[in-house]
C-alpha cells in the first residue's frame, strides 16, 4: 500500500510503514532533529542558586519537622501564624517547582486543621489576636490548587474577626485583645495583606481597601522616629503600659524583626490595593524611607543586621538571621515590582550571599540549618517584657526559627523572579 502527502511517500512493508521523503523535505528532518539535540524538548530548566537554596532549607525544614505542626518547637498543635508563614512558604515553592512533596506537606496541615464545615481546630476568634489570621494566607494558595469549599469557608471565618476585632480610637486594630489600645509593627503583616486579599478574592466592597491602607498610614505616623527613619516596635494609645513613653506613648526601642514584617507587609499588600488607590503612594513612600534607613545600619562586613538594629556592635547585640531575611525578602520584591530603585536588587543578592555565609550550617544528618534567629520578642505580658535593649539582647536565640525558614524561603524565590 502507498500513500503521498507533500513530497513525503508511505511504503507498507512486512515490518509496518516506512517513509521515502522528498530530499527538502529529509533536509528539513536533519535539522529540527540537530536542533532536538541541542535543545531537547524534555530538558529541565536548570535550578537557580537562589532556588536551590530554597529547596535546600525547605527539605531540610519536612525533616527536622515531618508534621508542619510541630515547627516553633511545638508539643502539640495550635492554629499559629508561625507554622502558617511555612505553609506559605512551601505553597509559593510548590507554585515555583511543581514538586508535589511541598504541596502534600501542607495539604496534611491544613487536613489536620480544617473541618469539613470550615473550623478550625483550636482556633479562638473571640481571643481576637491577630496573630491568628495570618496563619491562614496559604488557604489561598491551597484553595486555588484544590478547590475544596472547606477552605473558604475557613478563609471566611478568619476574615469575619476582622469585623468585631478590638481597634484604637483611630481606627487601627489592637494587636491582641490581652493588649489594649496597643499596635505592634508585626501586626500589620498578620493581618493586613490577608485583608486585602480577602477584598479582592471575596469580590468585598473596594471602600474597605481605605480601612486596609489606614493601617499602615497610622501605624507609621504613630511608631515613626524621626530622627533615625526607623518605626518603633509599638505605640501605646492609653500610655498604660510600663514600657510606654508617657509623652509618645512608643515603646523604649528598636527591633530588628518587628520592622521586617512591617516591610514584608507594606510589600505583600500593595499586591492587592488598588494602583489607584490615593495612600498607595504613601505607603510605598514608607517602605523607601526605611529601607533607606536600615541601610545606614547594615553591617558591612556579613551584609546582615543586628537584633537592635541601631546598636550595631554594642556588647551582646548579635547579627540576627530572621529579620535580615526578611530585609532581603522586601529589598528583592520591592525592585522586581518597581515600589524601590532597582539599586535594591543588588543589596538583596549581595545579602543572599552574606546570609548564606554566615547564618546557614549543615549539619552530620545532610540537612541544613539556619542560624541566630530570636525565639520571640514582645512587650508587657507576664513575665513582663521590658522592650528595652537588655531584653531584646536577652531573649531566647535557636536555628531553625519558623520566623525565618519561612522569610529566608520566600526571600531565595523573590530573587530566583529578579533572574
Amino acid at each position: 500500500m502507498k500513500g503521498k502527502t507533500q513530497g513525503t511517500s508511505f511504503i507498507h512493508t512486512r515490518h509496518g510503514f516506512a517513509f521515502r521523503a522528498h530530499p527538502s523535505t529529509m533536509r528539513l528532518l536533519v535539522a529540527l532533529l540537530l536542533c532536538m539535540t541541542v535543545f531537547p524538548l524534555s530538558a529541565k530548566k536548570k535550578e537557580s542558586i537562589y532556588e536551590s537554596w530554597a529547596i535546600r532549607i525547605a527539605q531540610s525544614e519536612m525533616r527536622h519537622n515531618p508534621e508542619l505542626w510541630r515547627a516553633d518547637f511545638v508539643k502539640k498543635p495550635k492554629w499559629d501564624y508561625t507554622q502558617g508563614l511555612v505553609a506559605y512558604a512551601m505553597m509559593n515553592l510548590y507554585n515555583e517547582t511543581k514538586d508535589t512533596s511541598y504541596l502534600g506537606y501542607v495539604q496534611r496541615f491544613a487536613d489536620y486543621f480544617i473541618e469539613p464545615d470550615g473550623s478550625i481546630k483550636t482556633y479562638q476568634p473571640d481571643s481576637y489576636n491577630i496573630d491568628r489570621i495570618n496563619g491562614g494566607k496559604f488557604l489561598f494558595l491551597l484553595y486555588q490548587k484544590t478547590k475544596e469549599e472547606r477552605l473558604m469557608k475557613a478563609i471566611c471565618l478568619l476574615r469575619k474577626q476582622l469585623d468585631t476585632h478590638p481597634r484604637m480610637k483611630c481606627g487601627v486594630f489592637w494587636h491582641k485583645k490581652i493588649y489594649p489600645e496597643q499596635v505592634w509593627l508585626d501586626g500589620l503583616y498578620m493581618g493586613a495583606p490577608f485583608y486585602a486579599q480577602c477584598i479582592k478574592e471575596c469580590k468585598e466592597d473596594k471602600r474597605l481597601y481605605d480601612d486596609v491602607a489606614m493601617q499602615f498610614t497610622r501605624t507609621d505616623s504613630l511608631t515613626i522616629d524621626l530622627s533615625t527613619g526607623l518605626n518603633y516596635h509599638a505605640y501605646d494609645d492609653a500610655r498604660q503600659q510600663p514600657w510606654a513613653d508617657p509623652k509618645t506613648g512608643h515603646s523604649p526601642g528598636f527591633w530588628g524583626r518587628s520592622m521586617g514584617w512591617y516591610m514584608m507587609a507594606m510589600c505583600d499588600v500593595l499586591d492587592y490595593l488598588p494602583k489607584n488607590h490615593p495612600q498607595r503612594g504613601r505607603i510605598i513612600g514608607n517602605l523607601n524611607r526605611l529601607a533607606n534607613a536600615l541601610l545606614l545600619y547594615q553591617d558591612q562586613e556579613t551584609k546582615l543586621w543586628y537584633q537592635v538594629p541601631n546598636y550595631p556592635g554594642r556588647e551582646g547585640n548579635y547579627l540576627e538571621s530572621s529579620c535580615s531575611a526578611m530585609f532581603i525578602y522586601a529589598f528583592a520584591k520591592g525592585a522586581r515590582k518597581g515600589y524601590l530603585p532597582y539599586r535594591f536588587a543588588n543589596i538583596a543578592k549581595e545579602s543572599f550571599e552574606g546570609f548564606v555565609q554566615h547564618a546557614t550550617l549543615s549539619n552530620p544528618d545532610g540537612t541544613m540549618s539556619i542560624t541566630r534567629a530570636c525565639g520571640v520578642a514582645g512587650l508587657g505580658g507576664n513575665p513582663y517584657r521590658s522592650g528595652t535593649y537588655e531584653y531584646y539582647i536577652g531573649e531566647k536565640v535557636r536555628n531553625d526559627d519558623p520566623k525565618v525558614v519561612g522569610p529566608f524561603i520566600l526571600a531565595a524565590l523573590e530573587l530566583n523572579r529578579l533572574r
